[in-house]
């Protein structure tokens, strides 16, 4: 987003004239920018055989998919739909890396039959797969490298206590498992958390996989999951992806000369490519003045953007209806009802009633965990594609929350 000519834009396109044409409120993707987050990636793993999953349940509108498709990008998905949506979108099912948690055994019996890379979590699950598979459908491991990383407690997912991946501490236990059923391991994975700043919590995972390996012969590639910082204030220090793909690639590929044979280096990144690319557009409907703040309520709230709420994420806001209006401090809120304040004591340029508001970084993890909460409807989807405004999912009206109800004999 730029300001030129007193008016903020994307690729030349005014986001004001955006509100106009598509309404408010409204999510816009500049394209420019998930394809510049892309090239850097491949730019910093240069030297290693890097493959990208992109890590859907970020951003998934299919016109996002195909845009990363073009790009050479896979996909990691953590649900069937998410397998079935990217199937839809274009991928083949050996771009698909499926890394389900806590699901049942028919889902990824489900997966299998789709063709995608299986990628398991558990001992019960794997003895289970082993039983019915053997040695002919190849499968990934993920492990719990038990490393405390990320931003949120809710975002750390490589420590003792998550749920998630088979405990490095396990592995013994997984190797009988595995030598007992005649399995093909072609991989191993971990991620660890989201907004890591520090090669380190990579290499000292990498560390533990390629400890890990001595017992699989067949690995293909090694996954090491995403988690790179995107900036969300000024003042924010954001992952050096160059410094980490430098320090990474040279280790893998010591690595690869130890195991004997050169293994594809696997990165499952969602916030990073799509984050920054996203801006999330709302109309003030309300100035309310109190004895102690003065709030700007706007059309939308968290059943649209949650991570405000869920998260204590911090989203920067600007005026860009009044770009050059005296400052004075807001607290910004929604109309749901709860607390859904989306930023407090916030240093806006003078807010009117009917002002459009942007919130920056709304890219990843806001329209897919967006709800129909207090019975409100899902906003549009925009993109600004090679200087263009293009709707890429329409509002949503009333039929949306009546076409799956059934009619009983009930009243």
């Amino acid at each position: 987003m730029k300001f030129e000519k007193n008016a903020w834009s994307i690729q030349g396109v005014s986001l004001l004239d955006i509100a106009r044409n598509f309404g408010t409120p409204v999510y816009v993707y500049d394209a420019d920018h998930i394809i510049a987050q892309y090239q850097r990636l491949q730019k910093a793993f240069e030297g290693a055989k890097l493959k990208v999953k992109y890590a859907m349940k970020a951003l998934n509108n299919i016109h996002v998919l195909k845009l990363l498709k073009t790009q050479g990008s896979g996909l990691d998905c953590v649900s069937i739909q998410e397998v079935k949506l990217g199937i839809h979108a274009g991928f083949s099912p050996d771009e698909i890396l499926f890394t389900p948690n806590c699901v049942s055994l028919e889902e990824i019996k489900e997966a299998v039959e789709l063709g995608v890379m299986i990628n398991i979590d558990n001992i019960s699950i794997l003895e289970q797969f082993g039983h019915l598979y053997g040695n002919t459908v190849p499968v990934c491991i993920r492990v719990n490298p038990h490393i405390m990383a990320g931003g949120n407690a809710h975002i750390s997912v490589g420590h003792i206590d998550s749920k998630f991946g088979i405990s490095f501490y396990q592995m013994r236990h997984v190797n009988r498992v595995v030598k007992t059923h005649n399995m093909k391991i072609v991989g191993l994975h971990m991620h660890t958390g989201s907004d890591i700043l520090d090669a380190g919590v990579f290499l000292q995972g990498a560390e533990l996989l390629f400890e890990a390996s001595a017992e699989f012969p067949d690995l293909e590639f090694m996954d090491f999951g995403s988690g790179f910082k995107v900036p969300y204030k000024e003042t924010d220090v954001s992952t050096d992806v160059e410094e980490i793909g430098q320090r990474i690639v040279k280790r893998f590929n010591e690595f690869c000369k130890e195991y004997g044979r050169e293994l594809e280096l696997w990165f499952e990144p969602g916030k990073f490519l799509v984050s920054q690319s996203g801006y999330f557009l709302v109309k003030t409907n309300v100035i309310k003045q109190t004895t102690s703040t003065v709030f700007v309520g706007v059309d939308s709230g968290q059943n649209h953007l949650i991570r405000p709420m869920m998260y204590d994420a911090y989203h920067h806001i600007t005026n860009i209806s009044n770009p050059n209006g005296t400052n004075r401090i807001y607290s910004v809120v929604g109309y749901i009802c709860e607390t859904d304040t989306f930023g407090w004591d916030r240093q806006l340029n003078e807010v009117r009633e009917g002002d459009i508001l942007a919130f920056h970084n709304a890219g990843a993890y806001g329209f897919t965990m967006s709800s129909n909460y207090n019975s409100r409807l899902r906003p549009a989807e925009v993109m600004v594609y090679k200087g263009k405004a293009h709707l890429i999912r329409k509002r949503e009206d009333l039929n949306h929350l009546l076409e799956n109800i059934v009619e009983a004999d009930i009243v």
